[in-house]
């Protein structure tokens, strides 16, 4: 399947920017069943400075700086990707979850060197014993890891509402798992510090997914929305990926921009900024299927 996704994000400030710099996060990255087939970014006021490279994580960062008085920032991405339908991993074929979690005890053999960076505490996501106890109940002994990362996926979709009022990009795991409250960034965190409280690592990955319009309505332009969902690595298979917010397996409507340990290494658009006062922010995404690939 061929998608194009246009993501315009819009500044507006009460006072004057003398200077800014801010990083972007947008352009899709390849995948086993992705592939980017042309990406451009718009910035308006024009940067004084603009370079692009890849981060830590192998995902792509365009850094730049405005150094003319504004008022109003405005992003613009276009991206086109193609996604190749793939088989599912069978969920109960998998190893279990108690004997993947010996894989990274010290010492790591190098074949999960890579993975295992994902076992540890991030900045936005801590392992603890409530986490660990709530997700206990997916994950009895001898269980098969992706069969238990389903089950999770199912419990916080069923446990916890949709509430973009009630948690802010700052609010901790722990503060979600006691509201049972929040929006997809929260949710992958909580699978993420569920996963990682028993010893498992995980890890958060940021896009888009395609939506569909209610039955005989139209879909409005703009509607769409940036997504996350979580990643756990599991032998034989690799990073498998599930979509809490949705109860489901990440598949072929699912646009992968980038991942880390937290949304914090992951946020579309971040930076600092001289003046400006308060600001309003507006986000419009259209993700467009565009046929077969």
């Amino acid at each position: 399947m061929n998608y194009e996704i246009t993501h315009r994000t819009v500044y507006e400030y009460t006072a004057p920017v003398t200077v800014s710099h801010h990083v972007v996060r947008l352009e899709p990255r390849a995948t086993a069943a992705q592939r980017q087939d042309s990406f451009a970014l718009t910035i308006s006021p024009e940067p004084a400075v603009r370079k692009s490279h890849h981060d830590y994580f192998g995902n792509h960062l365009c850094f730049f700086s405005i150094q003319e008085v504004h008022q109003r920032l405005e992003v613009i991405t276009s991206s086109r990707v193609s996604i190749r339908a793939e088989k599912p991993p069978a969920v109960g074929a998998s190893a279990s979850w108690g004997d993947v979690a010996r894989l990274f005890l010290d010492p790591v053999s190098p074949e999960v060197v890579e993975p295992y960076q994902f076992v540890f505490d991030s900045p936005q996501v801590r392992a603890s014993a409530g986490l660990a106890e709530y997700a206990v109940d997916s994950f009895p002994r001898g269980r098969p890891l992706l069969a238990a990362a389903q089950d999770l996926t199912r419990r916080i979709f069923g446990d916890f509402k949709y509430d973009p009022k009630a948690t802010t990009v700052a609010t901790s795991p722990e503060e979600v798992l006691e509201k049972r409250r929040g929006v997809c960034q929260d949710f992958a965190h909580i699978g993420i510090a569920c996963l990682r409280s028993l010893g498992l690592p995980a890890r958060y990955v940021s896009g888009y997914l395609r939506t569909h319009a209610p039955p005989g309505k139209m879909k409005f332009v703009g509607t769409d929305a940036s997504h996350a969902w979580f990643s756990v690595y599991c032998p034989g298979a690799g990073w498998v990926d599930f979509d809490p917010t949705n109860n489901v397996m990440v598949a072929e409507e699912h646009i992968t921009v980038a991942y880390g340990r937290d949304f914090g290494d992951v946020s579309p658009l971040s930076g600092i900024l001289t003046g400006g006062g308060s600001h309003e922010v507006k986000v419009a995404v259209d993700v467009i299927a565009a046929g077969a690939g």
